[in-house]
């Protein structure tokens, strides 16, 4: 799937899209320039999931988990990973996120996700958010 988003409220809405096909146990793995709109995505991803919380990026404690306040389609937890700054997928292995994955009761999303390519489950879905840098505000978004 290849979509348009003029505005962050666009993207979320892609993301919310998205969402209604989750079942958990999914890992999205986000991929895009600095400033493309990957956690915009993801904030549409767990908004739509029923966290009321702000997110914002893990950069500097890599994962966050978030319990979920009503669960929707068996959905309990929601991490959120942010590999920008890891130097190797082992970083993230340290701190338990192969825990995660696959996990029946948990969606996975992580930024940077190309950083740690070689640790993602086979059934990843993959999200790339490109920027338009000739049109201020338009991301073209790819879903595999």
């Amino acid at each position: 799937m290849k979509t348009i988003s003029h505005s962050q409220e666009q993207t979320i809405k892609i993301a919310k899209k998205i969402s209604h096909h989750l079942k958990g146990g999914e890992t999205i793995a986000l991929s895009g320039n600095l400033g493309a709109g990957k956690t915009v995505f993801i904030k549409g991803l767990a908004k739509s999931l029923g966290l009321e919380e702000n997110i914002t990026s893990p950069t500097f404690v890599l994962m966050k988990t978030y319990k979920l306040p009503n669960k929707k389609k068996n959905i309990e937890y929601f991490i959120h990973v942010d590999a920008y700054r890891l130097k190797g997928a082992n970083e993230l292995i340290n701190i338990g996120i192969k825990d995660w994955f696959n996990k029946k009761n948990t969606v996975v999303a992580i930024e940077w996700a190309n950083k740690i390519k070689n640790i993602l489950p086979k059934n990843t879905k993959f999200v790339n958010i490109k920027h338009k840098f000739n049109k201020a505000n338009t991301r073209i978004i790819k879903v595999k």
